[in-house]
Parts: structure tokens; sequence; C-alpha cells
């Protein structure tokens, strides 16, 4: 399975979410993220799929793609206040969109996983996808991963809001998702911290978030 396929697997996941009788039924209350409904989350979830479909339409940019690693040493999102604009903007972006309603949001995110199948058979190995909200290009596997991180991530978020369990993401999908946050969280807090956080619980540290 290929970067693609993973995410399009977990992608796939997180359609059936949405879908979930819990999550309609719970679409405004509180969620498990501060200042989030369930459906402002649920919408923020699926905006992880929506933000790959202009990266398809668009021809490959002819940026020099930087490294994974450094796309996350450049976000602005990344050490944000909770209630700063960056963070206050998310949360209504994912609030607009839950006001189109549970049923609109989960086919808007089915149409858009059909496209995205049929358009990434025809991508090439070598695509770089340019993201005009931060000014910098990613090569499209590496874009890809950080959509199967939010995607992993958000889903457990949802699926803790509703009261149900998160879904069990592919080896293949876990695997880019798990060496990303362990290299962010290493960055973060330093490879002692990490390293006793899993193998030395005498030792671990009381943080080994990665973000």
């Amino acid at each position: 399975m290929s970067f693609r396929d993973a995410y399009l697997d977990t992608a796939a996941q997180a359609v059936t979410l949405l879908g979930a009788s819990k999550v309609t039924a719970s679409w405004e209350k509180t969620s498990a993220l501060t200042g989030m409904t369930v459906g402002g989350l649920a919408s923020h979830l699926a905006y992880q799929v929506f933000s790959v479909s202009p990266a398809l339409q668009e021809p490959t940019s002819q940026e020099a793609p930087i490294p994974l690693l450094e796309h996350y040493a450049r976000a602005a999102w990344i050490d944000a206040p909770l209630d700063g604009e960056v963070n206050a903007g998310i949360r209504a972006k994912g609030e607009a969109i839950a006001s189109e309603g549970a049923q609109a949001l989960l086919e808007r995110a089915r149409a858009a996983l059909a496209e995205q199948k049929f358009a990434l058979a025809g991508v090439g190995g070598d695509w770089v996808v340019f993201m005009a909200q931060t000014g910098w290009a990613l090569s499209l596997d590496d874009f890809l991963v950080t959509r199967t991180m939010e995607l992993a991530v958000h889903m457990d978020d949802l699926a803790v809001s509703v009261g149900i369990a998160a879904p069990e993401l592919s080896t293949t999908a876990f695997d880019p998702v798990l060496t990303l946050l362990a290299r962010l969280a290493a960055r973060r807090h330093g490879q002692a911290a990490l390293l006793r956080a899993l193998a030395r619980a005498e030792r671990a540290p009381t943080a080994i978030n990665a973000f």
C-alpha cells in the first residue's frame, strides 16, 4: 500500500465516521475540543479531505518542495495560543462549514473522496503541491502524510466527543503518522524524553506532546 492508498483508506474511515448516527445526533453539542461543537469538529475533520482536491486539480508546482519537518517548523499554528487568531480562525471555519448540516457535509465528503480516488491514480510520483495558505510547497507524498495525520488525530477527537471507538488505522497509514508525531515530539521535548516515555515509565516525562 502506497502513501496515496494509505491516505485514501484513512479518508474513507473518516467519511464513515462522519455518517455515524451519534455524530449527527450530537451535531450542536460541545465536542472534546475546547470551543468547538461536534459539528464544527466534524467539519474540521472533513476539511482535511476537502483540502486534497485543489492539490490535484492544479498543475504540479514548479516550486521546490521543502522537507516535511521543515513544514511544521514554519507552521504558525503549532505554538499559537488556543485563543489566538490562528486557532480562533480554525474554529470559526469549522463552525461555518457545520452550518450546512450533517447530511450535506457527509455528501460533500463522499463526493470529494470519490473524485480523489480517480485523480490520484493519474498523478505522477514527482507531483509537487504548492500550498497558497503557507507560501511553500511539499511533495505529494509528504502532503498526504500531513492529511493522514490530521485525519487520524481528529477521528479520535470526534469519536471521543460522541462516545464511540476511534477507527483503527491500517499499518501503512499508522506508520508514517507515528513517525511524524514521534519526530515532532522529539524535536519539542528532546530524544531522551521520547525514549523514556516509550521505554522507561519510571523516568517518563509528564508530557510528550508533538504539538
